[in-house]
C-alpha cells in the first residue's frame, strides 16, 4: 500500500514544522500534551497530530522516530490514532531524566487514559514503531532497527470502527521544546496475523 506525505492532514498545526517527500520534523511547543483525566485529574488535548485517514480494516503503519534533541521531562514523540478528544491511542519514548526515559503507550476510551511503560536508558535516541489494525482492535510494536519488532500492547478503541485517523505526534507537556524527526513512514499490509487459537465464546 503506497501513500504520499502530501496526503497527511493536521490536527492543531504547529508553528514550526518541515514536511519533505520522505520525512517530517516538528518543533514542539511548551505545554502541549495528550492526556485525559486519570490520576492527574486534568485534560490536555493540544498536541499537534499529523495524520492519514483510511477505512481499511486491516493495515500496518511503520515509522522511525528520532528524539535525540529531547532533554526535558515528558518531551515525547511517536505514533498516534486520534478519533476524538475522548478516544485515541499513542506510543512514544518520554524523556524523564539524564539517566532514563520511558517507552510506553497510552490508550484513551470514554475520556480516560491509561499509561503502560518500561524504563529505557537515555542513550536510546531513536525508536521504530509499527501500528497494526484489525477492525476496532490495534497492536502496537516497537523496534530498535526497523526489522525485529516486539509487542508493546493489544487494545481496543471504542470509536475504532470505520474511518480511522492515524499518524504521528510530538509534544512537550512542560516548559520546553525540541525537534522531533520522523522518517521511513510506510503503510503496509497488516503484519498482525489473525488469531488462530482459542475460538470466541458462543453467545
Amino acid at each position: 500500500m503506497c501513500f504520499s506525505l502530501d496526503a497527511m492532514k493536521w490536527i492543531r498545526e504547529p508553528k514550526s514544522f518541515v514536511v519533505s517527500s520522505s520525512s517530517v520534523e516538528i518543533v514542539t511547543e511548551p505545554h502541549t500534551d495528550l492526556w485525559q483525566n486519570t490520576y492527574y485529574h486534568f485534560c490536555n488535548d493540544n498536541a499537534p497530530v499529523l495524520f492519514f485517514e483510511t477505512s481499511s480494516p486491516y493495515f500496518s503503519f511503520v515509522v522511525k522516530t528520532d528524539f535525540s534533541s529531547a532533554s526535558h521531562r515528558f518531551d515525547q514523540c511517536g505514533i498516534v490514532v486520534y478519533q476524538s478528544s475522548s478516544c485515541w491511542l499513542k506510543a512514544s519514548v518520554e524523556y524523564e531524566s539524564p539517566s532514563f526515559g520511558r517507552l510506553g503507550s497510552v490508550v484513551t476510551n470514554g475520556g480516560y487514559s491509561d499509561w503502560a511503560t518500561t524504563d529505557i536508558p537515555t542513550s536510546v535516541k531513536t525508536m521504530w514503531y509499527r501500528l497494526s489494525r484489525r477492525e476496532s482492535d490495534f497492536c502496537i510494536e516497537n523496534s530498535s532497527d526497523g526489522v525485529s519488532f516486539s509487542q508493546m500492547r493489544i487494545c481496543h478503541l471504542s470509536e475504532g470502527e470505520g474511518v480511522v485517523r492515524f499518524g504521528i505526534y510530538a509534544c512537550s507537556p512542560e516548559d520546553s521544546s525540541f525537534t522531533a524527526r520522523f522518517s521511513s513512514l510506510a503503510m503496509l499490509p497488516c503484519a498482525w496475523e489473525a488469531h488462530d487459537g482459542q475460538q470466541p465464546d458462543q453467545l
